[in-house]
């Protein structure tokens, strides 16, 4: 389909990290030929039940009960890993082991306002002990739910091991979500106790969320107790609350309950753009192996390691940064604006405390490119190995800038996956290379093919990514889903037994994928699929141009195209006139005439969803003329009055 691509890191041949061990031993133990990262994928998606086995075993897999077998069942839905065995994902966080001994750093925290915190694996059990012990007094046990709405911080990081030592069911949402986002999730569960922060601060400004609290509390029967922790200001208070100094003023064992392989470990929920947010939930055993599996040995994270990764707690990928302690890394958690007071804030993190993993959106390195930032210039980043990008496609010249502006030596570990199973299906490895613009592989146990539309497979062409065959984290279960029909109609509808995850992708002859957007939101015009990411790295390449958006408005199976409509954000001082003439040339040069918008339309803001993703399906639906609140929950949107110039629009207007 394309030449090769430029090679902008080669792993060291002579590398000897965790996956070369595994790899090793692998051949040595189960006979299996490694010679080289294909063939060990290709074994570890041929025999699941021997690639599964080795990765508990080699990555200590802690059983409190042996598992009887490794798949009871490997149907999708319904996959049941591990049966008869149980293990608490609390007891591999914080157990001694190598890089989690009494002094060695769990954590460090650091906030925008220049608050930090150090905590050693010693004082994170006695906090955890002491969390735990609160939660028995207010009745948790098992099954309970225990939800939080707060940042990433030290507390909320307390919460969630000790609700999971219990075997309770974990939830948390970003002190940013408004109640009704809050409630629409929180409700669905009926949780028994809320541990919520007294405000937050971003981009310099400090934010009280008590009357959120309050209105939560009136709204969530089911509560015996909300927590507060005075995040902003050490004397705050509010009624009806328990102070979190006086939760876990009682020193408390630290015990782990042994739960099911697939017991609820936490709820995440599905971005919410159209009706309730669905709530996703994942088991304890898939997470401790799918997680250790990506960190120890994609990552090749472990002691003496310095983690970080830029999210909230609404993000799944913060379930992964606190992941690092399952590895015994240090993870770095940061809580604020990454852009305040400028791009670099990140950076000076990454210099202060020796990251060596840095992990951001895509977004967030084509705004540092768009700045003009050269961080290897400005920062001394020499722990720093790897850079992690997730949350949208990383544009060429993503992958150009990290290695021109932070190091060549820097392996660009693009990754994607989802909420849906909180890991990646596709990202890297450190023994394979990175292509300028591709995602190096796929990830062990992950068998990602490209399907076109009657289910068969394709090669360096663009079709629907899918996994023919199960993963340890894909969901238990959806909440309140109790005969599995919300679940199918998600994943499995289109091709019966088989995960479609709404994804175009090309699979390259180098075993490389490049990812094209969502496939419910691409732009196909003339029978010429772009993916809308395409589009974007173009049109936000220009400087006049802050945002944007893309629709195709053509209906599903019409005969006719619909109009290609392309919504600016400008930058001040620019005229739609300055850049339309431009922008068109571009467009038509860089992607194809038949991808050149019909129609321009300035607006102030692009609707985004609270996790910060472009409302691409709703507005599609909306122009289409379906009914506002069925095409979107307006709860669910950071920018709910953004959506004003497309319903105008639908109605008729100009």
């Amino acid at each position: 389909m394309a030449e090769t691509p430029d090679v902008l890191w080669v792993p060291d041949p002579d590398h000897a990290g965790p996956m070369t061990a595994f790899a090793e031993w692998v051949h040595e133990h189960r006979g299996v030929d490694t010679s080289d990262y294909s063939a060990l994928h290709a074994w570890s998606v041929a025999d699941l039940d021997g690639f599964w086995s080795a990765a508990a075993e080699f990555l200590g897999v802690r059983f409190s009960t042996p598992p009887t077998a490794v798949l009871g069942s490997r149907e999708m839905p319904g996959a049941e890993w591990f049966p008869g065995s149980t293990l608490n994902y609390a007891e591999h966080a914080l157990e001694s082991g190598p890089g989690r001994e009494d002094d060695d750093v769990a954590l460090i925290f650091a906030r925008e306002d220049g608050l930090e915190r150090t905590v050693t694996h010693a004082e994170l059990r006695d906090a955890v002990g002491r969390a735990r012990a609160g939660l028995v007094r207010a009745g948790v046990g098992r099954g309970d739910r225990v939800v939080a709405l707060a940042p990433n911080s030290t507390e909320t990081l307390v919460a969630f091991l000790a609700a999971a030592s219990l075997g309770a069911i974990w939830s948390s949402c970003s002190p940013d979500f408004g109640a009704r986002a809050v409630h629409d999730r929180f409700a669905q569960i009926e949780p028994t106790v809320l541990v919520a922060v007294d405000g937050y601060v971003y981009g310099g400004k400090r934010y009280d969320i008590r009357p959120t609290v309050t209105a939560l509390q009136a709204q969530l029967p089911t509560l015996r107790q909300t927590v507060l922790v005075p995040y902003l200001d050490d004397t705050a208070t509010l009624d009806a609350t328990t102070p979190w100094a006086e939760f876990t003023a009682e020193a408390g064992p630290l015990e782990f309950e042994p739960v099911p392989f697939d017991h609820p470990l936490w709820v995440l929920y599905s971005s919410g753009t159209t009706g309730l947010p669905k709530g996703i939930v994942h088991g304890h055993g898939g997470i401790v192996i799918e997680h250790m599996k990506a960190l120890r040995l994609h990552m090749e994270l472990g002691p003496d390691e310095r983690f970080f990764w830029f999210t909230t707690t609404g993000w799944m990928m913060w379930n992964l940064l606190i992941g690092g302690l399952l590895v015994g890394s240090t993870i770095v958690l940061f809580d604020g604006n990454p852009g305040y007071p400028d791009l670099g804030t990140l950076w000076k993190l990454a210099e202060r405390h020796r990251v060596t993993y840095f992990g951001v959106s895509a977004p967030y390195i084509q705004s540092s490119l768009k700045a003009g930032l050269r961080p290897r210039d400005q920062f001394d980043l020499a722990s720093l190995r790897a850079i992690g990008s997730t949350g949208a496609p990383l544009s060429v010249e993503g992958f150009r800038w990290v290695g021109d502006a932070v190091g060549e030596h820097i392996q660009i570990c693009s990754v994607s996956g989802g909420t849906d199973v909180c890991a990646a299906f596709v990202g890297s490895a450190p023994t394979v290379p990175v292509w300028l613009g591709e995602i190096s592989c796929a990830a062990l146990g992950a068998d990602v093919v490209a399907y076109d539309e009657s289910g068969e497979e394709l090669h360096d062409e663009v079709g629907e990514l899918v996994l023919t065959k199960p993963t340890p984290s894909m969901p238990v279960m959806f909440w309140n889903d109790p005969d599995g029909t919300r679940l199918r109609e998600a994943y499995f509808e289109e091709f019966p037994g088989v995960w479609r995850h709404g994804d175009w992708v090309r699979l390259t002859p180098r075993g490389s994928y490049v990812i094209y957007g969502r496939s419910d939101s691409t732009l196909n015009r003339g029978g010429v699929r772009m993916g809308t990411a395409d589009f974007y790295a173009v049109v936000e390449g220009f400087e006049e141009i802050a945002d944007s958006l893309v629709i195709d408005t053509t209906e599903l199976g019409a005969k006719d195209e619909g109009a290609l409509l392309c919504f600016l954000v400008l930058a001040a001082g620019v005229s739609i006139e300055d850049v339309e003439p431009r922008l068109r040339k571009v467009l038509r040069s860089e992607l194809s005439p038949r991808h050149v918008p019909d129609r321009f339309v300035v607006v102030d803001a692009i609707p985004r969803t609270l996790n910060g993703k472009k409302c691409e399906v709703p507005v599609k639906k909306i122009l289409a003329g379906v009914a506002p609140d069925k095409a979107v929950s307006r709860g669910a949107l950071q920018n709910p009055d953004a959506l004003g110039p497309f319903l105008a629009l639908a109605s008729g207007g100009s």
